[in-house]
């Protein structure tokens, strides 16, 4: 990958050298249709007169702001910003933000690797072999009509690429979280449970993250119009063809990859509004990540629904073991109100006062004894009789 810095034109405004003094440089790769990858070095306004974006859709790619994942479909390009994948979709290239970022460099290799598409015939070659193969140029039509567009191999690497990272981020969350669920159903300790306590706080952030992006698909998926807008070629081939609506000729630069999307439009020329906006091509394609993030959201709600179950058993262990502290107090203090009426009989007999009943009656001692006994045996049979009839204590 070539390292370039991208100097705006000298032939600038005064007001514009003041802006790109004060404005910060940051990293972009630009990836062509060729996969050739070019770093670029420049600040937001170079990279808003580059691709002809609007301020306001350029914040959204700022790690800066808190923006949610997002796909916005734009007249010339398509903001995507997923995660850590910040990037510009055009029809002809992709500017991803932070490629040396270690989460962001095997995506420029994948896009290296799956923008590039090999052509069989040159459109030089073509008009040699048609004299003898007469049927030769309806195989190559039919093969570039059927030609995945650029901007779609892109979104479609940038798709792959975020399910991807939040079904390993997932994958490893399970491998980390079941184990120290089951150990802290064996042994119920303050490491145990903030362990798990740090795990699902983890696993919440990894649902909310999960959950942006499904929303995001759905959106798309549910409105036609915004799928609509993501077909950039569709675009630029219409404003490519010869005959505009002005009846004007109207083109573009020649580029390999204009002329060949010129040259199907004016193949399409004949075809009605309801076919240009047939998305059944980008549905199919958003539909395929949407089942896959979805499926990714449904093992986060497995695991959080395991975690609650763990959370009950483990509540439901810490009544039990609550109920047994109840239960011991209030044999102790059964035992306690017992131990008082003995306590209350001694105090009587004890006392250092005269009485004549006290002479010639030593057998009464045994007698009291006795019959103090059987109260507070009585006693405490009716104290845990009542709490077990109120259900205070098991029976």
């Amino acid at each position: 990958m070539t390292r370039q810095v991208y100097f705006v034109p000298a032939a600038e405004t005064q007001v514009a050298s003041v802006k790109k003094k004060t404005a910060v440089t940051t990293s972009w790769v630009s990836v062509d249709a060729k996969g050739q990858g070019t770093v670029l070095d420049v600040d937001k306004y170079a990279i808003m007169r580059l691709v002809q974006i609007h301020a306001r859709d350029l914040r959204v790619l700022d790690p800066m702001l808190s923006y949610p994942s997002t796909v916005l479909g734009r007249e010339k390009v398509i903001v995507l910003n997923l995660e850590h994948i910040k990037a510009i979709i055009t029809a002809e290239e992709v500017l991803l933000r932070d490629p040396f970022d270690d989460n962001v460099i095997p995506i420029v290799a994948e896009l290296k690797r799956r923008l590039p598409q090999e052509k069989d015939l040159t459109c030089q070659g073509l008009g040699e072999e048609e004299e003898e193969h007469p049927g030769l140029r309806n195989d190559i039509n039919t093969g570039e009509e059927n030609e995945f567009p650029f901007e779609f191999r892109a979104l479609e690497v940038a798709l792959e690429a975020i399910c991807s990272f939040l079904d390993a981020r997932t994958r490893e969350l399970e491998t980390d979280t079941y184990p120290a669920l089951d150990e802290l159903t064996s042994k119920i300790s303050s490491r145990n449970l903030d362990h798990v306590r740090k795990l699902k706080s983890a696993m919440t952030r990894l649902t909310n993250r999960v959950q942006k992006v499904r929303d995001e698909l759905e959106q798309l998926l549910d409105d036609d119009d915004d799928m609509a807008d993501l077909y950039l070629s569709r675009k630029l081939a219409v404003a490519c063809s010869p005959v505009s609506v002005s009846g004007a000729p109207n083109w573009y630069p020649s580029s390999p990859t204009i002329g060949s999307k010129i040259s199907r439009t004016s193949r399409a020329s004949a075809v009605t509004v309801e076919e240009d906006n047939d998305v059944e091509e980008l549905e199919m394609l958003l539909e395929a990540y949407f089942m896959q993030i979805d499926n990714t959201l449904n093992k986060l709600t497995t695991l959080r629904e395991y975690i609650d179950d763990t959370e009950d058993y483990i509540n439901i262990q810490l009544d039990n073991h609550r109920n047994q502290l109840i239960q011991l107090e209030l044999f102790l203090s059964s035992g306690t109100v017992c131990l008082s009426i003995y306590s209350l009989v001694a105090a009587i007999f004890g006392m250092n006062i005269p009485y004549t009943w006290k002479e010639g009656h030593g057998y009464m001692f045994k007698w009291v004894v006795i019959l103090t006994g059987l109260l507070c045996t009585s006693t405490f049979t009716s104290i845990i009789s009542y709490a077990r009839h109120k259900g205070l204590i098991g029976s």
